[in-house]
């Protein structure tokens, strides 16, 4: 009999005693063992749909594929529908020559039979590869207090954060296994003393900064911990809406990568922020300020990883993680205006806005936008850019990018928003 320190109720401990099937008794063991290394004392019950970090259809990956048919052969399925990271390949949108096709092919060989388990493990839809999946066209979208089995940072950090959600940074598949059995561990950002900032963040720019430039910052500095964001709402304001909601979504995702934020809280704007202001502060917290030196200082240590630092982008990446239905209609009006301004009408550097399916899908009905979309060169393609660059073929070319995440992960070069409209429009 297997050995456990947590609180179990009697149901859990005949799964756990195998009264209901191996395969169940392996997923509860997994998940208990998980817990017990991270000092929970006990399974609190999930509230909402699960989201997979493990999207692409790597064949080594063979744990995670024999891991699939053992909980699709015993019908062991998580109770509420799924959503995943997105694809890593899109031919049509993203174009590649032959070898680095053939890599690909090598690379995500299993992407075909993978995406089948996923669908009768139960993948939410054919829609539902994104790192969005909390943007109302998806509609994997929690509510404050829900606890959640999720893995991909950048969902995390917003699901927690802006959201008021609950969930740890779970590795790959055990957030699959903790929806199967549907329970979390008890630790850490599910608590309510993980969830207290152990940073203050003093924000004193002059401007509202860069959203990954200043994730950048905060997640460098505070690393896993969580910090409380002070001064932001000066230039936001204290309403939640869509224009913040895109501010949020991209600095969290680079406080992640940066660093490894799961939860962050911005006085007078994230929910419990607002709840419970400053009393969210642990005792001895650390202080950081943020001014415009801070900011440039922390840019110019970025790295340039390209073989020739001034060679001419080859390919532009926007949108990691995914844009928003309102990030696509801004980049079009910017990308149009800036055209304009050249007297070119198409890009000169192939350029890929990367979005959810379902969102690219809501933007094409709006047939005027995407016809000029279109006219400027611009693709649309729901892939992960980060899968793309994992190609060592593709990572060997100069590739330009807004996404700190991007940069952090690849051979892609970072440069702000207004750089990379100009570099688009004229090279």
């Amino acid at each position: 009999m297997f050995q456990y320190k947590m609180t179990l109720t009697n149901d859990e401990i005949d799964k756990l005693d195998g009264k209901y099937g191996l395969t169940l008794q392996k997923a509860m063991k997994t998940v208990v063992l998980y817990g017990e290394a991270f000092g929970a004392k006990r399974l609190v019950p999930i509230n909402g749909g699960i989201h997979l970090v493990t999207s692409f259809g790597i064949p080594m990956l063979t744990p995670v594929f024999d891991i699939m048919n053992e909980l699709i052969e015993n019908g062991l399925l998580p109770e509420h529908p799924f959503t995943v990271d997105p694809r890593p390949l899109d031919y049509e949108n993203v174009k590649c020559n032959i070898l680095q096709k053939l890599v690909f092919g090598i690379m995500y060989g299993k992407q075909k039979e993978y995406e089948e388990q996923l669908k009768k493990v139960g993948l939410k839809d054919n829609n539902s590869f994104t790192c969005t999946c909390y943007l109302p066209e998806v509609g994997n979208i929690p509510k404050k207090g829900d606890i959640l089995s999720w893995a991909e940072s950048s969902a995390v950090v917003f699901a927690n954060s802006v959201l008021g959600a609950r969930t740890n940074r779970n590795s790959g598949v055990i957030e699959l296994l903790c929806g199967v059995i549907g329970k979390v561990p008890e630790f850490g950002l599910i608590t309510d003393e993980g969830r207290k900032a152990k940073w203050l963040i003093k924000l004193k720019t002059s401007k509202l900064p860069n959203p990954q430039i200043l994730g950048s910052a905060i997640g460098i500095k505070v690393v896993e911990d969580v910090p409380y964001i002070e001064g932001l709402s000066e230039f936001l304001g204290e309403e939640i809406n869509d224009s913040v909601i895109n501010y949020l979504k991209d600095m969290g995702a680079a406080s992640a990568s940066n660093g490894a934020i799961g939860l962050y809280h911005v006085e007078n704007i994230t929910p419990e922020a607002r709840d419970f202001g400053k009393a969210l502060l642990a005792e001895s917290y650390k202080t950081y300020v943020i001014d415009d030196e801070e900011l440039k200082k922390v840019q110019a240590s970025y790295p340039v990883m390209w073989k020739n630092s001034n060679a001419i982008a080859k390919r532009c990446f926007i949108g990691c993680p995914q844009l928003s239905l309102s990030q696509i209609y801004w980049w079009l009006e910017e990308i149009e205006k800036n055209l304009k301004l050249t007297g070119k009408k198409k890009v000169v550097i192939n350029t890929i806005l990367c979005a959810a399916p379902d969102i690219i899908e809501k933007f094409k009905k709006d047939e005027k936008a995407f016809n000029r979309l279109n006219a400027t060169g611009v693709k649309l393609s729901y892939i992960c850019p980060l899968m793309y660059m994992n190609n060592p073929l593709c990572s060997k070319q100069p590739v330009i990018t807004n996404s700190n995440k991007l940069r952090t992960y690849t051979t892609a070069r970072f440069y702000t928003d207004d750089v990379i409209l100009e570099k688009i429009v004229k090279a």
